[in-house]
C-alpha cells in the first residue's frame, strides 16, 4: 500500500466519522467543529487527486467563512440543551426510520450499479490533459466557455435566493427610530440648535 492510498483511506475515514459526529453530537458547537474537520478531510482528498484549486476554495470559503460563521452564530445563541435533548428523544424513532429507508435505497443503488466500459475515457475527455494545461486553467476554460450560461444562471439563482431571504426576514417596526437622511440634510440649524447663556452657579 502506497503513501497516497494510505492518506486517502485516512482522510476518507476521518471525513465519514466526522460527518457522523456532526449529526450525533448533542452540543451544536461540537457539531460545527466536527463539520470543520470534515471539510479539512475533503480538502486533503481533493489535494490527493490533484485538484488544488478546488481544495483551496473549499478551505477558504467553507472553512474560513461559512463554518466560522456557523460557529459564531451557534455560540451567540441561547440554546436550551435540556429542551434540545428532549426534542431529539421525541423524534428519534422517526429519524431512525428515515435513515433506514435511505440506507435501503443506497444499498439497492449500489447493488445494481454497472460501470460502462468507456466511463473513464468519457470522464477524462471533459478536461484537457494535465501535462498540457494546469487543472486550474482547464477548470476555468470549461466553466467560462462550455458552461458559461449555466454558470451565470446559477449565480442568478443564488442572487434571487439572497434577495428572497432578505425580503422574508425584513420587518419594519413602528417603535424603532430610524435614520432619515433627507430630513437630516434639509434641517434648519436655527431651529435645531439653541444657545444658552449659563450664569455661574446656576443651572439651565
Amino acid at each position: 500500500m502506497g503513501i497516497t492510498l494510505l492518506a486517502f483511506y485516512l482522510f476518507a475515514i476521518v471525513a465519514v466519522c466526522s460527518g457522523l459526529f456532526v449529526v450525533l453530537a448533542r452540543n451544536p458547537v461540537h457539531s460545527v467543529l466536527w463539520l470543520i474537520l470534515a471539510f479539512f478531510s475533503a480538502v486533503g482528498m481533493f489535494i490527493l487527486i490533484g485538484a488544488e484549486f478546488v481544495a483551496m476554495i473549499l478551505a477558504i470559503v467553507y472553512v474560513g467563512a461559512v463554518a466560522v460563521l456557523f460557529l459564531f452564530v451557534v455560540m451567540m445563541l441561547d440554546v436550551d440543551f435540556v429542551e434540545l435533548k428532549g426534542g431529539m428523544a421525541k423524534y428519534l424513532p422517526f429519524g431512525l426510520a428515515i435513515g433506514a429507508v435511505l440506507l435501503i435505497e443506497l444499498g439497492l443503488v449500489f447493488g445494481h450499479w454497472n460501470v460502462a466500459d468507456n466511463a473513464e475515457a468519457l470522464r477524462q475527455s471533459v478536461t484537457p490533459d494535465l501535462a498540457e494545461k494546469h487543472n486550474t486553467i482547464a477548470l476555468g476554460s470549461v466553466i467560462y466557455t462550455d458552461y458559461i450560461y449555466l454558470f451565470q444562471a446559477s449565480g442568478l439563482i443564488l442572487l434571487v435566493a439572497m434577495i428572497g431571504a432578505i425580503v422574508l426576514t425584513l420587518r419594519h417596526r413602528t417603535d424603532v427610530k430610524r435614520q432619515n437622511i433627507q430630513t437630516q440634510m434639509h434641517r434648519d440649524p436655527a431651529k435645531t440648535m439653541e444657545i444658552k447663556n449659563v450664569k455661574p452657579g446656576q443651572g439651565l
